[in-house]
């Protein structure tokens, strides 16, 4: 529940901003309190650097930069807006993740929003001395608000600075890339037979359990997509029940409310209870959780997911860009390799007991690389660079891959070899593909010819 809510606060732009709105405000009405006690004690070669105008001139000021960090802020909000725009229309919609977790936007919007605030609430502790009230000016508070506005015209030119660096593709792709990294580190283990470096071991992973004819069907309890599956509750319930539960639907897939996603059936001869039955069938509609939009909490082909999508709005007709689908190319080459020496197996939950109580099913290699191959092949059937690129991909993860693992990069090896051969290329540019075709070969028997790469 917690990975939960910080991941969703970790996208969204407001809660920083509305945490520096909030300090604004404690800070506004608790420095002039400090201010009024202090003034008289102050040191002198303190009240040299602080404001010193009259309580027109505090006014004033206050009233300059209220006024001057509420225009700075619309233009941030604004160049936020147009940025994520751009990522939608351009690239793909589902990288405005990745600019709505940005810290730094965040940070900077709550300097800005805060700075307002700020000056704001001090601003109505200034008085003039007129209708018989004693006149006050509170010169910490004021001189605060001088800095924080240095600090907000900084803060504004590294944000350009910023902006301009995260809208170009390459940092985009290698943002997306090290969040995916991140992601897959954080949820998948090392192969035992990879953790030493070796990846001529064949272990094969677990398969999912094949569930009997009585089995329970266990459908989700709402429309959207799997964002999270809760594994403490649903080992519990297992538990209760004493059953085994099968979830066989991927993270990120769309899910329709009272279709099946998974089924439960009891760990014994003795079949479940009525009561049973329906108390695991609530359970675990409770414990698969939906949301709006795919995320990388638990799902560790969101990230191939963005790269594939730039690769493919590369390729379309409108932008014609192949060179950044390469590139896209690229950064999934480099995940699937890390992806292969991790365990892509099922996930198996278990109790106290260490008896398997829950399955969850996870993407195998295949998954992933027909995820990462397949629309780019599509779209770029017909431009050798990004045949080329997909040879190597191949070729580069038939390397970092186990025996077991070969036939997925295999059968893509031969959708390659078919699309090359429905094209029409230059004979020097079909001689270069058949020959990395050799090389992808090559690679899945173990070795690697040099001098052949480019």
């Amino acid at each position: 529940m917690l990975a939960r809510m910080r991941d969703t606060l970790r996208v969204q732009l407001w809660p920083l901003p509305t945490l520096g709105v909030t300090l604004a405000v404690v800070a506004g009405v608790g420095l002039p309190r400090l201010d009024g006690r202090i003034r008289h004690d102050m040191p002198p070669w303190l009240a040299d650097y602080l404001f010193g105008g009259s309580a027109d001139a505090a006014r004033s000021v206050l009233g300059a930069i209220a006024g001057s960090l509420v225009t700075v802020t619309a233009l941030t909000f604004s160049l936020t807006v147009v940025t994520l725009q751009l990522a939608s229309s351009q690239f793909s919609p589902r990288l405005l993740r990745t600019f709505s977790a940005d810290r730094y936007v965040q940070t900077t919007l709550a300097l800005f929003l805060a700075t307002f605030t700020y000056a704001l609430t001090v601003l109505r502790t200034v008085r003039t001395g007129e209708d018989g009230r004693t006149g006050f000016v509170p010169q910490v508070s004021v001189s605060v608000a001088f800095l924080l506005t240095l600090a907000s015209v900084f803060a504004l030119v590294l944000f350009l600075s910023h902006l301009a660096r995260e809208i170009r593709i390459e940092t985009m792709m290698s943002s997306v890339h090290s969040a995916a990294d991140r992601t897959l580190h954080r949820l998948l283990a090392k192969r035992q037979d990879t953790a030493d470096g070796d990846t001529s071991a064949e272990d094969p992973p677990a398969a999912l359990p094949d569930p009997p004819a009585n089995a329970l069907t266990l459908t989700a309890g709402a429309s959207g997509f799997l964002t999270s599956v809760d594994e403490e509750a649903l080992v519990k319930a297992a538990v209760e029940a004493d059953a085994l539960v099968l979830i066989d639907r991927l993270p990120g897939s769309s899910l329709i409310a009272g279709t099946p996603v998974g089924a439960a059936w009891p760990r014994t001869e003795e079949p479940l209870s009525p009561a049973a039955r329906t108390h695991l069938a609530e359970a675990v509609s409770e414990a698969v959780r939906t949301g709006p939009e795919r995320t990388d909490l638990q799902d560790v082909a969101f990230g191939l997911r963005q790269l594939t999508d730039i690769a493919a709005k590369a390729l379309s007709p409108g932008i014609n860009d192949p060179t950044t689908a390469v590139h896209a190319l690229s950064h999934s080459a480099a995940l699937l390799c890390e992806l292969a020496r991790r365990d892509l197996g099922p996930r198996l939950l278990r109790d106290d007991d260490e008896q398997v109580r829950a399955v969850l099913r996870r993407p195998d290699l295949g998954d992933l690389l027909d995820l990462a191959v397949s629309q780019p092949l599509r779209y770029g059937a017909a431009e050798p660079a990004v045949l080329t690129r997909i040879a190597m991909l191949l070729r580069e993860l038939s390397w970092c891959s186990a025996p077991d693992q070969h036939p997925p990069i295999a059968t893509a090896l031969a959708r390659l070899r078919s699309t090359i051969d429905t094209q029409n290329f230059q004979a020097t540019e079909h001689m270069r593909l058949t020959e990395l075709i050799a090389l992808v070969d090559e690679a899945l028997a173990g070795r690697w010819a040099h001098g052949h790469t480019r």
